[in-house]
């Protein structure tokens, strides 16, 4: 296959890439139906009166902790495949995971000595 042509499918799944996602909101504003009214203009269309204030305020802590969890969820996720090539990937492949698993160990530090871990009510 010669060099222009990996190009030119390189360039057609990049468009690809940006049509897909684009083409289906594109098309939503023209094709949607616009039929407002009072119900369809409350916040939840759910047809009952809004009673107090929309604005709740959350506490940050209980999604910082979430996505925390999240990060080192999948970053341990990266351990699964190293540990089916453990014997293959040699002294380099040791080396690696070790450099992974050290910036890991430093990101849970920092976030412990922020406090991002503690659990208060």
């Amino acid at each position: 296959m010669s060099d222009r042509l990996i190009y030119f499918f390189l360039g057609l799944f990049g468009l690809a890439a940006l049509v897909v996602p684009l083409l289906p909101i594109v098309l939503a504003r023209f094709i949607a139906p616009k039929r407002p009214g009072p119900v369809k203009e409350q916040p939840y269309e759910c047809g009952m009166e809004v009673e107090g204030d929309a604005w709740v305020q959350f506490r940050m802590h209980y999604y910082v902790f979430a996505i925390l969890f999240v990060i080192f969820d999948v970053e341990a996720l990266f351990l699964f495949p190293w540990a089916v090539i453990f014997k293959q990937a040699g002294i380099a492949g040791l080396w690696a995971i070790g450099i992974f698993v050290g910036v890991l160990l430093l990101g849970w530090v920092y976030a412990w000595q922020e406090g991002a871990l503690e659990w208060e009510q």
